[in-house]
């Protein structure tokens, strides 16, 4: 999906690429929803829930 960067927060993602969120899911992100996700940015996110930022990225551009 285009337009999407690790700088992103999981929050503006969903809101301009909902389709992305069963990637995320996929890849062991759960809490979509919660207050973190507004905040957090896609790599912050990605190094808590230790997923590799670059596979997850490759993941997002796939779908």
């Amino acid at each position: 999906m285009a337009g999407i960067t690790k700088e992103m927060t999981i929050g503006e993602i969903l809101r301009t690429n909902p389709e992305v969120a069963p990637v995320l899911m996929n890849a062991g992100m759960h809490c979509l929803g919660c207050p973190s996700a507004q905040a957090e940015s896609l790599e912050e996110a990605a190094m808590v829930h230790g997923i590799d930022i670059d596979a997850l990225m490759n993941a997002i551009a796939e779908a």
